[in-house]
């Protein structure tokens, strides 16, 4: 199987916004004809050990599905999968009106039903061409997908781990899905310290965790994700979740629920902010 990096922990988009962007795409371009690739950036390209001629040899086949797992997006045609991963900064965009040529343009997927592009300024994305085996292969290193979740899986998760939780809710090969943004706002709302550890979680608060878990991811989804800098979604439009953060990115503001100031500190080498007071 061909090497594949799975990305550090600070990526983004996240999941709601990966999931967002591909409920868009399925709609429009599920069963179209991809008829040309129109490559923009060819060092992109080599950078990701896939040559153009390789690339190019999807012209003629017919996207069947997409899937998503964690932040990663495949777009499955007969045989094999094209994996992308949209970094800091990367996005697709269906139809773009902006068709001015630009050096944050990787390349152009002309299917017969619309013309899909890959933009990608800071080019920290990643894209894979894979075989259907190789892709199961290469699935089954990520985490469960934190949709898909069960409260069982969560449980034997935590229980089974002594890092400390935010650790373990960031780590991709653990929970595939969550990143900084949606760890904050989730540990937040189930009142859970940061600096707690797995095992040392009762049943009680897995369970809460569990729920709001799934509520907070349910909601990001509903409002298309959260755009802090470069996110926006298919149409090029900016998500609305971020009007709905608690504490993500606020530290040195009140609590919104006990008006104790919210901290920052640093875990897994990313920025993290909770209340002192009402995480425990």
């Amino acid at each position: 199987m061909r090497k594949v990096i799975i990305l550090s922990l600070e990526s983004m988009p996240e999941l709601p916004e990966v999931e967002t962007i591909k409920r868009d795409l399925e709609k429009i371009l599920t069963g179209a004809i991809l008829k040309k690739i129109i490559p923009y950036n060819l060092r992109f390209l080599e950078k990701n050990n896939l040559s153009l001629q390789e690339f190019k040899s999807l012209e003629g086949e017919r996207l069947n599905s997409f899937l998503r797992k964690g932040k990663f997006l495949a777009l499955l045609f007969k045989e094999r999968a094209l994996i992308l991963h949209l970094g800091l900064t990367g996005s697709l965009l269906l139809n773009s009106k902006n068709s001015s040529p630009s050096p944050h343009n990787i390349f152009s997927l002309i299917f017969d039903q619309g013309e899909l592009l890959f933009r990608d300024p800071r080019k920290f994305g990643k894209v894979f061409l894979l075989s259907m085996d190789d892709l199961s292969t290469f699935l089954n290193h990520l985490g469960v997908d934190a949709l898909e979740l069960t409260f069982e899986e969560l449980k034997k998760i935590l229980q089974g781990h002594r890092g400390r939780v935010k650790n373990l809710l960031l780590n991709q090969r653990i929970i595939a899905g969550l990143g900084n943004i949606y760890t904050d706002e989730l540990l937040f709302r189930a009142k859970i310290s940061p600096f707690r550890r797995g095992m040392e979680l009762s049943e009680e608060e897995i369970y809460r965790l569990y729920q709001e878990m799934q509520s907070l991811l349910a909601e990001a989804i509903a409002l298309r994700g959260s755009s802090i800098r470069d996110y926006v979604d298919s149409e090029g439009k900016k998500g609305r979740f971020q009007e709905k953060h608690l504490v993500y990115g606020k530290s040195g503001t009140p609590c919104p629920i006990c008006q104790t100031i919210l901290k920052r500190t640093i875990i897994a080498q990313r920025g993290t902010t909770y209340c002192p007071n009402c995480q425990k």
